[in-house]
């Protein structure tokens, strides 16, 4: 397992070590000693989640915030996808800021979000799964998100908008600055 970090304090790239044949390939997804020794973080994962999507299927940009705030560990296991993760946290030096990267099932690369993120993505090829742990659970009352196209994030999907399928409720999120001051982490 190597470690990348970016640009976000806490948001982590995870390249894994892929042991590949003429049979196939193996790695470890996850290992909670080594991840703990890698990174200094003991995050303890308790739902795992999984969606299949077509392409221009966006999804986010979502959180869950107070005592139910998630971090995840997220990776593609069948095609290709941007993920996106944007600072929620006040105190940040970062806040209000995002990263993105490609994870596709070629890649094995995961991507790790911690709390006071919000998290989304979109799928580039045809369809994708994708996977993730939660290190919380699921609590409807503890949901937010932000909008997807809010123009102080300028995040590039990579496709344009006629392309995007997005569900009526996250066409509806608020704007960063609309909802910025209800979320605490």
């Amino acid at each position: 397992m190597q470690i990348e970090k970016t640009k976000l304090d806490g948001c982590l790239i995870i390249h894994d070590t892929v042991f590949g044949d003429n049979r196939g390939y193996f790695f470890e997804s996850f290992n909670k000693k080594t991840f703990l020794e890698k990174t200094g973080m003991d995050v303890n994962f308790i739902q795992d989640n999984q969606s299949k999507s077509s392409r221009g299927v966006l999804r986010g940009l979502h959180f869950q915030h107070g005592e139910h705030a998630q971090a995840k560990l997220v990776r593609v296991l069948e095609g290709k996808v941007l993920d996106v993760a944007v600072d929620l946290r006040r105190n940040s030096p970062t806040f209000q800021q995002h990263v993105a990267i490609e994870l596709s099932e070629d890649s094995h690369t995961q991507f790790f979000v911690p709390r006071g993120f919000a998290h989304g993505f979109v799928v580039l090829s045809e369809t994708a799964t994708f996977f993730y742990k939660c290190d919380n659970l699921y609590n409807k009352a503890s949901e937010g998100g932000v909008i997807y196209n809010d123009a102080s994030l300028q995040i590039n999907w990579q496709l344009s908008a006629n392309e995007l399928l997005i569900s009526e409720k996250d066409q509806v999120l608020p704007t960063l600055s609309e909802m910025v001051d209800t979320i605490q982490f």
